[in-house]
């Protein structure tokens, strides 16, 4: 066994129904005085900040982070002379604040209220015009991140399917991403098997915290495996979807993952059986397709804003960014086979037969 593993400085507080107190006492710890609160209107009022010293609220929060979006919020921070940014709310919401930490430096304490994972990891997204480009920059990992899940509770079930199915495609990936390691697939393979368990459980009691305590569990070890592993062919194509014709991304990620599931497998043999034993079924796809049956999951890309149309100009992007050592190679045939079956909502089995 020979790898390496960088593992990311940042400090988890796991503490349901205590979210003011425990960011209050990071604030304190990072020394802020000059605080900008990064929330939607809907998360605001959490009033997790309340005893925070909170310069600035900025409530302009936009799905991909647009340049410009990015912008507006950086000169805000600048304005206020902020010194901490708190972020309340999903990928988006954390995905603006590490825009600002990108340019100023500022360090980051997020609040997450959904099961994005965004909050573990290095890796920004910007969107300019239809494309999205991502990178990594220790600058905008958040420093430390609250866990609270009675934050989720008004997370509808719906979006809580989505995200932890987004979260799930974290985990999937880092199984076979260019940089993944055992350490990475140890994360990975655990988050899968709490995510297996939280996900019906939220769903049959949507009111209910165990379910959603495994949930976040389950999201910050399949961010954690992800930031290290690198992104795999499930988020270079999602990232296109998303960027370049502006899908909703947790259901992007919720519908594409059982297609590129199932185009890898075979490919992965040893991935694969990982894979399946978290989810205690006889095989990844089986085990993967019987959790979305019994959640709901949402089925096919025409249902959420792809056109029939664009399947020929996605798939050329996604040629353009598929990651070196992907288990299978990915052709033009293939990748289009794999998105039309994903915009259909077809059987995912269609995309193991055939030509790459």
């Amino acid at each position: 066994m020979r790898f390496e593993h960088e593992t990311l400085a940042q400090r988890v507080r796991f503490a349901t129904g205590e979210a003011p107190a425990a960011l209050c006492a990071e604030v304190q710890r990072l020394g802020g005085s000059r605080v900008m609160v990064i929330a939607s209107d809907s998360e605001a009022a959490l009033e997790v900040a309340a005893d925070v010293p909170v310069v600035r609220h900025h409530h302009e929060v936009v799905m991909h982070v647009p340049v410009a979006s990015a912008e507006r919020a950086r000169t805000a921070a600048a304005e206020a002379k902020a010194d901490v940014l708190v972020s309340v709310g999903g990928g988006s919401t954390t995905g603006l604040a590490k825009a600002v930490a990108l340019t100023s430096g500022l360090p980051v304490v997020a609040v997450p209220t959904t099961y994005a994972g965004s909050e573990a990891t290095s890796v920004w997204g910007l969107t300019e015009g239809a494309r999205k480009s991502t990178g990594a920059d220790a600058r905008v990992l958040p420093r430390a991140v609250v866990y609270d899940a009675a934050l989720t509770l008004t997370l509808p079930v719906a979006l809580s399917v989505a995200s932890g199915l987004n979260a799930l495609a974290h985990c999937v990936d880092s199984l076979w991403a260019p940089r993944t390691d055992p350490i990475d697939q140890a994360l990975a393979a655990e988050g899968i098997r709490a995510l297996a368990a939280g996900l019906p459980a939220v769903v049959a009691d949507p009111n209910g915290l165990p379910g959603r305590e495994q949930m976040l569990y389950a999201s910050y070890l399949a961010a954690t495996a992800f930031s290290s592993a690198g992104s795999g062919l499930h988020h270079r194509i999602c990232h296109v979807l998303g960027g370049a014709f502006d899908l909703p991304h947790a259901q992007t990620h919720a519908v594409v993952l059982p297609y590129v599931l199932a185009f890898n497998a075979a490919a992965a043999p040893e991935a694969e059986r990982r894979i399946a034993d978290a989810f205690g079924a006889a095989t990844a796809l089986d085990g993967l397709q019987e959790l979305r049956r019994a959640v709901d999951a949402p089925r096919a890309l025409r249902d959420h804003g792809l056109d029939e149309a664009d399947i020929d100009d996605a798939v050329t992007a996604v040629l353009e960014a598929v990651p070196a050592g992907n288990p299978r190679e990915a052709t033009a045939d293939g990748l289009r086979r794999l998105l039309r079956a994903a915009w259909e909502g077809a059987d995912p089995a269609v995309v193991t037969v055939g030509k790459n």
